[in-house]
């Protein structure tokens, strides 16, 4: 099938415009929702770029919040620049007693707070904080997203199944070689992914060698200075202090190499950013996921769980006859 599309459908930009409308008319439900219950406006014509799951430190989503910081200050520093808008959408529940869970909510509704209410972001960068996050939402979200984050720590994820629910509507993903991304980068091919950060031999080896963040924040001054606007209260003037003692437990214990891995992020959203200019390539591997999609249905999964793991063959049923409902 997928060769039937690389062959029929990519490069036919007709077809390929049917399917940029389809996102574009979801982006636009998706931004009416956040108006009704935010009041946020939201320019769809910016990168919906969503990372919504349960909020764990594992999952990084500190390492993406201070992307958003990173692309505010360029702002700030640059307000005539030419940048890719973008619009960054966070979801998820933090179980009960998990303390930093709870503070990472905190700090991107801060945030967010701060990026949306600054007159010179205008409609390059906003930032939603999707409370309640539930399969009812989700089903407005997922056809929505242009970029799917799937950012944890290699050696981290179980699995995962949103980062395949996003492929099949159409997100790209930025990922590490983590959980699904893997079985999804050989469907679809890794190329139309954006894969960055360490593999779990990486991982390893850094902690073996003796991870010490600091050596690694030497070579990243504007991530020094998102920390120290974290920790001054910048995003926060009523309780300035609020976030110190988050920002120093993650350097003096970055269990899930935030830092090590947050360069090649960085790296790897300017490649996002790039390809998003061009929206028939950046359509073409959209289409390219979709196609790739087919082999995490549920009912080949059942399958394969049928006949490798439980050891069971099927059985044929014969199902009596519909009765006629005119009888």
């Amino acid at each position: 099938y997928q060769r039937r599309v690389r062959g029929e459908f990519v490069g036919d930009k007709s077809f390929l415009q049917e399917i940029f409308k389809t996102k574009q008319e979801n982006k636009r439900k998706l931004a009416q929702y956040v108006f009704n219950q935010y009041g946020i406006e939201l320019n769809t014509g910016s990168l919906f770029d969503i990372q919504v799951k349960r909020i764990h430190e594992y999952k990084r989503q500190t390492m993406n919040l201070l992307h958003v910081i990173i692309l505010y200050n360029r702002i700030r520093s640059n307000p005539n620049g030419d940048f890719v808008p973008r619009t960054v959408f966070f979801g998820g529940k933090a179980a009960p007693g998990y303390h930093t869970a709870k503070q990472t909510i905190s700090l991107i509704c801060h945030v967010a707070d701060v990026v949306n209410n600054d007159p010179m972001m205008k409609d390059r960068l906003k930032v939603v904080f999707l409370s309640n996050y539930r399969c009812s939402l989700a089903e407005v979200i997922m056809p929505a997203a242009d970029l799917s984050e799937q950012i944890s720590l290699a050696g981290t994820e179980a699995s995962g199944t949103g980062n395949m629910k996003f492929m099949l509507n159409g997100a790209l993903t930025i990922g590490t070689l983590d959980g699904a991304n893997v079985e999804m980068s050989e469907e679809c091919g890794i190329e139309n992914m954006f894969i960055f950060g360490m593999r779990v031999a990486d991982v390893e080896k850094l902690w073996r060698d003796g991870y010490d963040t600091r050596k690694f924040l030497a070579d990243l001054p504007e991530l020094q200075l998102a920390f120290n606007q974290i920790k001054t209260g910048f995003f926060n003037s009523s309780e300035p202090h609020k976030f110190e003692g988050f920002v120093d437990g993650l350097i003096s214990n970055d269990r899930f190499c935030v830092i090590a891995d947050f360069a090649a992020y960085v790296a790897e959203q300017e490649k996002v950013s790039e390809l998003y200019m061009d929206w028939v390539q950046w359509t073409e591997k959209c289409l390219l996921n979709i196609a790739g999609s087919g082999k995490f249905t549920s009912d080949r999964t059942i399958m394969q769980y049928a006949e490798e793991i439980w050891k069971v063959k099927s059985v044929e049923v014969d199902l009596a006859p519909v009765p006629d409902s005119k009888e």
